[in-house]
């Protein structure tokens, strides 16, 4: 395979609006749409394909880094085009690649379909901020309209820490530094301890993924800085556990109280697919740290008691997803089978939905299948 036709299989992607583009041996290309995949009908991919993809992903790092690994993370740009978070790893002694498409533009909260609860969120002046969710499910897009809400709103000092570099800001009224594992940095710790010295009000952390990462960005949340990351995790409830978890047990209470003064806000994302299928909205939930919320963090008989102060804080701008399943269902965004399939307590989510009656609401949209990419003319590749 060479450049040009590789070329034109990444624009195929952010033609049609793909989230990602597979290529492994003994498969056609699979694009994502919509959490569904996809073949397109090119061909058959042998492993010379993959490994000349390898090679022209690596041909333009400046690193000039070899084929000899077992997995890497770069990040990828078409000029003006689109960029790509790269994964490149063997399976069977091929090489397997995933490439995530990431639009040159950072979307806005209202582009996104996110509560207006986040624009609040992006104007503390220090504090923990923690977007969680599954992969795929819209972390990494929802920080970065974050980040660039402050970007666009205030005068600040932002470092971004990220393995590799997504979404590449543009300065707007805000001084941004955005610092690359591997390439500009070792490690998240180690870029973590410089940030520090680097007279920043903003820390974005990309990920959270050992106790090293989550004990110094707790602790420049601490120093007073405004510190924002992503973990792996489902709702509000699983995320304090994992973060706890992280440190040996001994340690545990300390931490617990460690967050609670300094956890400010977690939001947590599930991507549904929409009434008409043509398209994806997110589920959020969405926690703020009050008094009793922190005594819900220290005691870990309590956490589980989070998602009920959750959902009685929406004066405080607070909800739970299946509130806002409820919001989804009423402003049509939404199916009624979705709402039911997302919802964490199904049982007591359709007794909402018969108390309310919105169960026998709008007629559901007819589900379109997804249909395959056409391509006209092979050749052209």
């Amino acid at each position: 395979m060479d450049r040009d036709t590789l070329h034109r299989l990444l624009r195929l992607g952010i033609e049609k609006g793909a989230s990602d583009i597979h290529f492994q041996v003994g498969y056609l290309p699979l694009y994502r749409f919509h959490g569904e995949l996809v073949e397109l009908r090119y061909k058959v991919l042998t492993p010379a394909d993959t490994e000349a993809i390898a090679n022209l992903l690596l041909a333009d790092d400046p690193y000039e880094r070899s084929l000899d690994f077992d997995e890497l993370d770069l990040a990828f740009e078409l000029p003006g085009e689109g960029r790509f978070r790269v994964n490149i790893s063997r399976q069977r002694r091929c090489f397997n690649i995933v490439l995530r498409v990431i639009p040159l533009s950072i979307r806005s909260f209202e582009e996104l379909n996110l509560p207006g609860s986040l624009r609040e969120i992006t104007r503390l002046q220090r504090g923990y901020v923690l977007v969680t969710g599954a992969t795929g499910n819209g972390k990494s897009t929802t920080l970065a309209s974050m980040i660039n809400e402050i970007n666009r709103t205030r005068k600040a000092k932002i470092i971004t820490i990220e393995d590799p570099i997504e979404f590449v800001f543009a300065h707007e009224r805000s001084i941004i530094t955005q610092r690359e594992i591997g390439t500009d940095t070792r490690s998240f710790p180690d870029a973590l301890h410089a940030a520090l010295r680097q007279d920043p009000d903003v820390i974005m952390v990309g990920e959270l993924r050992d106790l090293e990462t989550v004990d110094t960005s707790l602790k420049a949340a601490e120093t007073g800085h405004l510190v924002f990351s992503t973990i792996h995790t489902s709702d509000v409830v699983s995320t304090i556990n994992r973060i706890v978890s992280f440190f040996p047990s001994e340690e545990q209470p300390q931490v617990r109280a460690r967050l609670a003064d300094n956890l400010k806000a977690v939001i947590s994302l599930r991507l549904l697919t929409n009434k008409k299928r043509d398209g994806r909205v997110p589920a959020v939930e969405v926690m703020r740290t009050t008094r009793t919320i922190q005594e819900c963090i220290k005691d870990p008989g309590r956490t589980a008691e989070l998602t009920e102060f959750i959902a009685r804080g929406r004066s405080e701008l607070m909800q739970t997803f299946d509130q806002h399943l409820l919001d989804l269902l009423r402003a049509s965004k939404i199916s009624v089978e979705t709402a039911l399939q997302a919802a964490s307590n199904p049982a007591d989510f359709q007794t909402k939905l018969a108390l309310e009656g919105d169960a026998d609401g709008a007629p559901e949209a007819e589900e379109k299948p997804l249909e395959p990419i056409e391509i006209e003319d092979d050749s052209r590749f």
